[in-house]
């Protein structure tokens, strides 16, 4: 089992830097649904079915159909090239590699000796619902008006255009 968790915890990290690194938007979209997709397998692997099963319906269904549906409105193209500065030039690839080493210490020096998956709190609806509308309603609802105002905006920002 921690060989799987392991294997799509990599799926989701290549997925990610191929959603930052594509130059067109539709792809980087498409490469978040996988992203997402493999979070919720991670979640099936941690027992937590319930999570799995919101994840692949609500975000890499519904708000992944949300942004697609966005993009298309706003008829995104390939991203331009632009002339790149000297400093970002010589100074990019060793900052990148100093990053790269400081997180691999910092995930060397905290990593426990045990490897064992910990394990998952309870998931199901009842315990997600309590959370949900006790602790967290106004990060929830924040996000849903949030979600609103960008979809608004960009039917705004498209119909400028026409």
């Amino acid at each position: 089992m921690a060989i799987l968790f392991y294997i799509f915890a990599a799926v989701a990290i290549i997925a990610a830097l191929n959603v930052v690194l594509q130059r067109t938007p539709v792809y980087s979209a498409l490469s978040l649904i996988v992203v997402l997709c493999a979070i919720a397998v991670e979640y099936l692997l941690l027992n937590a079915e319930f999570i799995a099963v919101i994840q692949v319906i609500v975000y890499a269904g519904a708000i992944m159909v949300l942004f697609v549906l966005v993009i298309m409105l706003l008829n995104a193209r390939r991203e331009v090239p632009s002339s790149r500065s000297r400093v970002a030039r010589w100074l990019g690839l060793p900052l990148l590699a100093a990053f790269l080493a400081e997180m691999l210490f910092a995930v060397w020096r905290y990593l426990p000796a045990n490897m064992a998956l910990p394990e998952a709190p309870a998931s199901g609806p009842a315990a997600v619902g309590g959370l949900l509308f006790r602790n967290y309603v106004l990060p929830f609802e924040l996000t849903s008006i949030l979600i609103l105002v960008a979809v608004l905006g960009a039917v705004v920002l498209a119909k400028k255009q026409l």
